[in-house]
């Protein structure tokens, strides 16, 4: 079904050609890159804008009856609200938390083509109860790595300049994860920040770093594939970190080296993986589903009105895929979207030979497709499809511990290496692998309580986040 899948994307593209638009089966995007001014001609003006996006929601929106059309698009002072406004009914029922959004047509191409942003190039999480900020990822070809800075060190302050340095407490403590953020700057290449940090050994320094433009490596090179030897039997690791096109060869190759190996069980690491193109989700599943070829990947479903769109995506044949008897998907409240759909897609196969591992994910089972008013830089992303599993199950909107056959409850245990057997999300995975026993994650069926996992470390995202970290969360 690739071929069918290309034609869906070059006839929607076709299909808006009329409104300066085109379309594809993404599921976000975006890079941390400072935007592109918008033009200032008459075509975008901001009455023009706010209409097109009004335009695309009312012909394409996958949800038309809840869509607030009473809303005065003369109210709000930019796109971003109006939309908001628009499909803010959505939000309550948890179908639309913010996955209908502007952004830059150049930086989301910028970012799925090649992962390119500007930043530290570091990804960061707090933790709720003790309001301290630590690096839970550090990318290899950003600006921060080679200065120290990787999984567990801790920043304990930031500023302009050494004499100008605010605590990370203080911060906190006067405005929250959101004062920190603002502290760390925005995201432009060239702008410098001193830190005072802690590493994994206790030792404190101070370093100063400048952002700059950087491509992420979607499958480190340090971590991102390997194979675990568990008492003989050899497991295959592979931590995704975002779904865009240079994952391709990145997964390809480490999934012929699991072939190679013999390998049949697989840990799939998507804990911090906000989700990106189903064509790679596609591709991912075809590289664990030798034994599917033909059958159902998912389904694609699009509002009554555009239902000649549907499509279903099969397993597709892939020199380098293994036939994977048992797999444990690696999640946390991050993991969203095309992550997701990899998960589910599975469980009608896979049944009891299949588990999520961790905590409970995010639960997004709609994509967008882009429209763009190519004049403006502007690219409306409208949730457009829902995906379901061959069994059409996928309203998984709590979660996937709502759906999938097993659960094992892990911490995020960043003084160990992603990858890293002893690690216990990696750990955790091993032992379901195995048979041992675990405990499942709240939000399973059956199992009732908040059951949460000390400590609580959330992922720093900002309140509107850039383009890279709606896929790339916490990413600073």
């Amino acid at each position: 079904m690739r071929i069918g899948r290309t034609s869906f994307t070059i006839g929607l593209a076709a299909a808006l050609s009329a409104c300066g638009g085109g379309g594809t089966s993404s599921t976000g995007g975006g890079t941390g890159v400072t935007p592109t001014p918008t033009p200032t001609t008459s075509a975008c003006a901001l009455a023009t804008r706010k209409q097109f996006a009004f335009d695309v929601l009312n012909e394409w929106y996958l949800f038309p009856a809840e869509l607030d059309k009473t809303v005065n698009a003369a109210s709000f002072s930019d796109v971003q609200s109006y939309i908001d406004a628009l499909v803010g009914p959505l939000g309550a029922k948890l179908k639309d938390r913010g996955f209908t959004y502007i952004t830059s047509i150049a930086e989301e191409n910028a970012f799925f083509n090649s992962g390119s942003s500007a930043g530290f190039g570091i990804r960061l999480g707090y933790d709720t109860s003790a309001n301290r900020v630590f690096v839970i990822e550090a990318f290899e070809t950003g600006p921060a790595f080679p200065l120290g800075f990787d999984r567990g060190v801790e920043l304990l302050s930031v500023g302009t300049s050494a004499s100008t340095l605010q605590s990370i407490s203080s911060l906190m403590a006067s405005g929250g994860p959101q004062a920190v953020i603002n502290a760390l700057g925005a995201s432009t290449s060239g702008l410098t920040r001193v830190f005072s940090i802690r590493t994994l050994t206790g030792t404190t320094q101070e370093v100063t770093v400048t952002k700059a433009d950087f491509s992420i490596d979607p499958v480190s090179d340090r971590y991102g594939a390997k194979i675990i030897n568990d008492g003989g039997k050899q497991v295959g690791y592979v931590n995704l970190r975002t779904f865009i096109n240079t994952a391709d060869p990145d997964l390809r190759a480490a999934f012929a080296n699991f072939r190679a190996q013999g390998v049949t069980e697989v840990i799939v690491d998507f804990r911090y993986n906000g989700g990106g193109l189903v064509s790679i989700a596609e591709l991912m599943g075809d590289l664990m589903g030798r034994d599917k070829v033909g059958q159902v990947f998912s389904y694609t479903t699009l509002r009554a009105s555009k239902s000649a769109e549907n499509s279903t995506d099969l397993f597709g044949s892939q020199p380098q895929s293994i036939a994977a008897t048992k797999i444990a998907f690696i999640g946390r409240a991050g993991t969203a979207s095309a992550s997701e759909l990899v998960a589910n897609a599975f469980i009608p196969y896979l049944n009891n030979n299949m588990a999520l591992v961790g905590s409970n994910t995010f639960g997004k089972p709609v994509g967008q497709f882009a429209f763009d008013l190519a004049a403006c830089d502007d690219r409306i992303r409208a949730v457009t499809f829902r995906t379901e599993n061959a069994n059409r199950q996928g309203d998984y909107y709590t979660g996937l511990a709502s759906v999938v056959p097993n659960t094992c409850r892990a911490n995020d245990d960043i003084s160990a290496q992603l990858g890293d057997p002893a690690e216990a999300s990696v750990a955790a995975a091993l032992d379901f692998l195995a048979g041992r026993v675990c405990t499942p994650i709240a939000g399973t069926p059956g199992v009732q309580g908040t059951q949460s996992v000390a400590p609580a470390r959330v992922l720093l995202q900002p309140d509107a986040p850039s383009a890279a970290q709606r896929e790339v969360p916490g990413l600073f």
